[in-house]
Parts: C-alpha cells; structure tokens; sequence
C-alpha cells in the first residue's frame, strides 16, 4: 500500500476545502464573506470542474472576481428557500422581485442611484404584468428591501453610498448603488431560453441527463439530510444499493463526507457540520420546541421498532403519529418549558404557530413526513424519468414501508432515531454471541 506523502494529503485537503466551501456557496467573490478561500478554488479550478461534473453534473465556472457552482435542482417542492433577516421564507411575490430585479441589473449601469433602481424594477413589473404591492405599499417596500439586501449579500450589488434598506424608508431614503453586471448573469443556472414556464423550468433543472439515476440520486444524498429508499425510483434504488459503498470514496476525497449506510437508506454525514442550512440540536426557540419534540416522538412511537430487517422483519421507513400528539405534546412542552428557556412569547401563546414552525423544521431535517411516499408530495422528478432495472434484477422490497395517505396525516422517519435518549443496540440475526457489537451497531441503528 503506498502512503501518500505530505504534499499530497496538503494538496487533497485544499481541494476539499474549496470543493466544500462551493457546495455550501455556491457563489464566492473575491472581495466577499470567503475571499480567503477564493484563491484555492482558483488554484484548483480545473480538477473542481471535472470532479464535480463526474460525480453530480453541476457545471463550474471561475473568473477572476467570482467562482459560480450551477447547481441542478431536485425537482418541484424540494429546493433550499431564501429567507429574509427575520428568517421568515420568501414568498413567491418576493422570488417574482428578485427575478425582476436580476432582469434590470444585467443591463443596468455601473452605479447608479437607488431610486433609480426601484423605478426600473416597478417599470419590469408592469411589464410583465406583475403586481409587486400585494397588501400594501409598506408590504412591497419590505418586499423590495428584502430582495436588494439578498443581491447585496451574492455581491450582485455594493452599496457606495448609503444602504439598500433606506427603501423602507417613509420619505424615501436615497443611496449610491454598484453593480456587477457579471455576477447578475451568473446569479440564474436553470435553462431560461428552452423552458415554457416556470414549472417547465424546475423539471428542466432537475433532469440530470445522460447520468440518469447514478447523477440523480448523488444529488439527493449531497443535498438532502437523509435519502430514504421509497422515495427513489427502482432504477435509483438498484443503483444506490449495489454502488454505495463504492460511491463513499468519491464523497469523501470531493468533500470530506462519510457516507452512512442503512436499511432505510443512506446519508452522509459531516462532522464539521458547515454544509447544511439546518441544525438540530440549533438555538431559537423552534429548534429547542422541535428537538424536545422528536425525543418524546421517538420514546412513544420508536420508528426502529421490531420488524427491522436485520431481524428478519419488513423495512420499516416511518411510522404513524397518531391524531392530536404533536399538539398534545408541544402543549406539555410549553408549560414546561416556555417560560423556564425564555421562548419567544408569540410562540409561547400561540402553540398552533409554534406546531406549523417546528413541523416544517422537522420535515426539513427529513425526520417526518406527510403520509405517502415522499415522492408523490412533490419531491423528485416525474415518473417520466425512471429507468427500467436492468435484466429485471429485484430491489430492496418498499412496498409500506412507510404509511400511506389513509394511515394518519403525519410520519415519524426512521432518522428520528438519532435522538433518541436511550438507544438498545441489537444483535443481526445469526450473529455469534462474541461478535464485536461495533457491526451489530451498523446493522441495527437507523439513519
């Protein structure tokens, strides 16, 4: 076995380092929040490309001032939102601005005032017959405000002179814009010119082309917390159950991932956590509310529970949350704990925003789910894409693995596990009694 010298493993950890930092950002400038790391990805430009063209098929560009990873989206439902300072996500009201605005900025002149922008924005609305008032003036102008501050953070815009928020302002506040008109085109990766509408160019982006099932799927594992096997197609599963531990490699030299293989599917994991958007265990009040939440959900319902195929039951993906406890026991969770843990006051007396807060964390982490196959709720491509399984070799049998739309509203997944606050580590069925418990811990835990 030869041992890679010092130069190499340097070498390797910087690719990783700058593969990571694109997958997390997928737009760096030179001049912004990771100009300290901009210069590996120009170092490493070439072999970043073809990497992660080979492994995903997203395509690269660097340029002198920027470096702009084209993602390829997972289909309808299932795309990272934009949030606002506050957190709140953005509407679609707000998306229409921020495309409206790119619209502007990629002809617009180098500075020039921000009035001036805001009336060409509003001008492109009427245009395009978009209403940008809504519910008011003060609603757009937050709406307006929103959309500046997120082209300021790409780096789209600079503000010289002032600040973008002066839109809000009642007696209309003024400052001196920058553009980057080349940043503005490069903002935008899905094929505008081909596509007839805007779900057209969803499932446009989300084709992952001649890669098929092997691209598709490496997508769903990079971008999502956890790949259960019932939401794939057929032809995603044959691949992903003869190939994953092959597969483990090329995650782990693109980006320092560990790949975690289950029953139920397979993730991977990254122990500097830097590459999600979601953290659980996370401050803030929905976070504390949805992680005290899943650990009694797991105690009560125990979506490991016997029939685990290791133990030569059926798979088991979910399990039912039965009508009224979500509600019944974020109700105990705020008498205990609202007042003690100083949780927002708006969420301490209305549970009901509290629940619609901490399930969309929740179903976000992939630790629940509506009834159904995650699939048929919008999640991944059109059935026009899966492929048939080759010499009609048999996949891993799915078939309820998880309950369907008659069985309950809501699913607890078989990751929940993870917070469990007591966890039993079985043997595999004809394991030796001296077997070393380390192989019965991966046989038997759940994503």
């Amino acid at each position: 076995m030869t041992v890679p010298s010092a130069h190499d493993v340097a070498l390797a950890a910087e690719r990783r380092s700058a593969g990571r930092l694109l997958l997390a950002h997928p737009l760096v400038t030179a001049d912004g929040p990771h100009a300290d790391l901009f210069p590996l990805i120009r170092r490493h430009a070439d072999w970043l490309a073809k990497r992660f063209q080979q492994v995903l098929g997203y395509r690269l560009l660097v340029d002198t001032s920027y470096a702009r990873l084209f993602k390829a989206g997972l289909g309808s439902g299932a795309g990272h939102r934009l949030e606002r300072s506050s957190g709140t996500p953005f509407t679609p009201r707000t998306y229409a601005c921020l495309a409206l605005a790119l619209s502007v900025l990629v002809t617009a002149p180098e500075q020039l005032l921000l009035s001036r922008l805001v009336a060409d924005i509003k001008a492109a609305a009427a245009d395009a017959g978009v209403e940008l008032e809504g519910t008011g003036r003060a609603a757009e102008k937050r709406t307006l405000a929103a959309v500046l501050r997120q082209l300021v953070e790409w780096g789209v815009l600079a503000e010289t002179e002032g600040s973008v928020s002066a839109v809000v302002q009642e007696d209309g506040g003024e400052a001196l814009i920058t553009v980057d008109r080349e940043i503005a085109r490069a903002v935008v990766s899905g094929p505008l010119t081909q596509s007839r509408d805007g779900a057209d160019l969803v499932r446009r982006a989300a084709d992952p082309g001649f890669g098929g099932a092997r691209t598709y799927v490496r997508r769903m594992l990079v971008e999502t917390p956890a790949v259960y096997l019932d939401e794939l197609t057929a032809a995603e599963r044959d691949w992903l159950r003869t190939r994953q531990r092959r597969e483990a490699q090329a995650f782990f030299e693109l980006l320092g991932l560990e790949t975690e293989i289950r029953a139920e599917g397979a993730a991977l994991v990254d122990a500097e956590e830097e590459l999600t958007d979601l953290h659980l265990p996370g401050t803030g009040t929905v976070a504390q509310a949805a992680l005290l939440l899943v650990e009694r959900m797991v105690e009560r319902l125990q979506p490991e529970a016997p029939g685990h195929p290791a133990t030569g039951g059926r798979l088991v993906i979910g399990v039912a949350v039965p009508d009224g406890l979500v509600d019944a026991l974020l109700t105990e969770l705020v008498t205990e704990h609202g007042q003690r843990s100083n949780w927002q006051r708006g969420y301490v007396e209305d549970v009901a925003a509290l629940r619609e807060a901490v399930l969309d964390l929740l179903v976000r982490m992939r630790l629940m789910s509506r009834a159904g196959p995650l699939r048929s709720q919008g999640h991944g491509l059109p059935e026009e894409y899966e492929e048939a399984v080759p010499d009609g070799r048999p996949v891993t049998d799915v078939a309820e693995a998880r309950p369907g739309p008659g069985d309950g509203g809501w699913v607890l997944l078989a990751a929940a596990s993870r917070y469990a606050t007591q966890i039993t580590v079985r043997k595999a069925a004809g394991t030796p009694p001296d077997a070393d418990a380390h192989h019965d811990v991966q046989q038997e835990l759940p994503l």
